[in-house]
């Protein structure tokens, strides 16, 4: 090939591949289930080895979806399997593991509160953000929590917080911590889970806030539940607390973001059953939306939100549920139209989708489709523009995580330990059904051309080359 003749294409080859990153909850703060990275596995053998990159053992029970940035992905778990012979019992640990060969690097590991806030080994139950060098995860304990994504690997100790216990090489370096409980009053009811969002020098994350141990009240009705901090600093920019004494259980959601009109909204579920929309970077309140029929009745029929809002195309998509210790009941599916402002219950419903059981899923929206799962274990694909069903598959089994969509393929896993591996489209075809020797509640992802797989106690990185 003569270089003077294709000096473009010599430039091209010499320049690195661009990033395929897996930065956060949903990929971005559009929280999408839908990643570009392709040739991945339709198929794979955990007993084999077929197909399997690595694989690393991690705490015993594990929630979410691992994070994939930096050349290094983190994942939030318990201390039941310690990569620090040192640190003993029961811990909410976030972990950091090497992307290329999933060297363990160094972990953060949090105290465990009394049982009604913290739940036995339980651990950290959402995912973290990465942004350059900087994550931020919402820990056991309540606490938001910006690490320097090297720890004390590179020997330094940055930002404000200088007073880690553990400042060995396989620890965490602290940049700032914002202890919801202590600093804004917050009652975390089971567990605290909220994977965060960034956005410009923002980080939105919901409190968890909700009723006391014995189910009888709010404990904390005036503490806010939903935040955003400044990023670099961890001080509180704006707060709400509009579901009140109207929490019906807890608060375990996530916020989603988007651009409407101009404006960056933060969507935010409540634990009252209503979806609110914000000005993202003022917290002023835009709109609201009432996940439920206006005859549900708590706890029968009347459920919150426990998945995450996915943004796409200038349209909100969002699932009801309840915890699922309360079993299964009806649920909800809803396309909600964020131009509208006051209480849009009715003007912002593009359609509703009522056959499908309680969810604490996330959707995937992509080509004219949307997959989504309830915790029954039925998965549904739905048409985009009406909510009309295409197909829906039982999968015989919980589904905690969410539908992951890639590479003309659909992932999914239930509590039996299988992965279904669907074919994108209208038409229902099974690709390949695939055990991973334990429970997955966690949701598949990619980056880099790898897919990553969480079961309850193993990470899987699987992939074709």
């Amino acid at each position: 090939m003569n270089g003077l003749r294709y000096p473009a294409l010599l430039l091209l080859l010499a320049l690195p591949l661009a990033s395929q990153d897996w930065p956060m909850w949903g990929g971005n703060p559009q929280r999408n289930m839908v990643s570009a990275v392709k040739n991945l596995p339709s198929t794979w053998d955990i007993k084999t080895n077929k197909n399997i990159k690595w694989k690393v053992e991690i705490g015993s029970t594990s929630y979410g979806n691992p994070v994939v940035a930096d050349g290094k992905i983190f994942l939030g778990t318990n201390n039941a399997n310690p990569k620090n012979a040192g640190i003993e019992g029961d811990k909410g640990v976030l972990m950091c593991f090497r992307e290329s060969d999933g060297k363990f690097l160094w972990q953060a590991v949090s105290d465990k509160l009394e049982q009604g806030l913290d739940w036995p080994e339980q651990g950290v139950c959402s995912s973290p953000a990465v942004e350059g060098k900087r994550l931020y995860y919402v820990n056991n304990r309540g606490e938001l929590v910006c690490l320097d994504t090297e720890g004390f690997m590179d020997g330094k100790n940055d930002g404000p917080f200088q007073d880690e216990a553990l400042k060995g090489p396989t620890d965490a370096d602290v940049i700032w911590k914002l202890d919801m409980r202590k600093e804004l009053g917050v009652s975390q009811h089971n567990m605290a889970n909220s994977s965060p969002a960034v956005w410009a020098d923002l980080v939105f994350v919901e409190t968890s806030n909700g009723q006391d141990e014995n189910h009888e009240k709010i404990a904390s009705p005036d503490a806010p539940s939903f935040l955003a901090v400044d990023k670099n600093t961890g001080k509180v920019i704006w707060k709400d607390n509009s579901p009140g004494v109207r929490i019906l259980h807890g608060q375990w959601s996530s916020a989603g973001l988007g651009e409407v009109g101009g404006v960056q909204q933060a969507f935010f579920p409540g634990g009252d059953g209503w979806l609110y929309g914000f000005d993202a970077r003022t917290g002023e309140k835009l709109w609201r939306f009432d996940t439920n029929p206006k005859d549900a009745v708590w706890p029968k029929t009347r459920n919150y939100i426990i998945s995450t809002p996915v943004y796409f195309d200038g349209k909100i998509f969002i699932a009801t549920g309840q915890d699922p210790e309360n079993a299964s009941g009806s649920g909800h599916m809803y396309c909600i139209d964020p131009t509208k402002r006051g209480d849009i219950t009715e003007s912002g419903r593009v359609w509703h989708y009522d056959k499908i059981r309680r969810s604490i899923s996330t959707a995937a929206v992509l080509d004219g489709l949307v997959y989504i799962a309830d915790f029954t274990g039925f998965v549904h694909c739905l048409d985009i523009a009406s909510g009309k069903p295409y197909w829906t598959l039982d999968l015989l089994s919980s589904i905690w995580g969410s539908p992951f969509a890639a590479d003309g393929k659909v992932y999914i896993g239930n509590e039996d330990g299988d992965v279904l591996v669907l074919q994108a489209g209208k038409e229902l075809k099974k690709l390949a059904q695939i055990n991973m020797g334990n429970a997955v509640y966690g949701t598949p992802v990619a980056a880099n051309g790898v897919l990553y797989i969480m079961s309850r106690n193993e990470l899987f990185a699987i992939s074709m080359k």
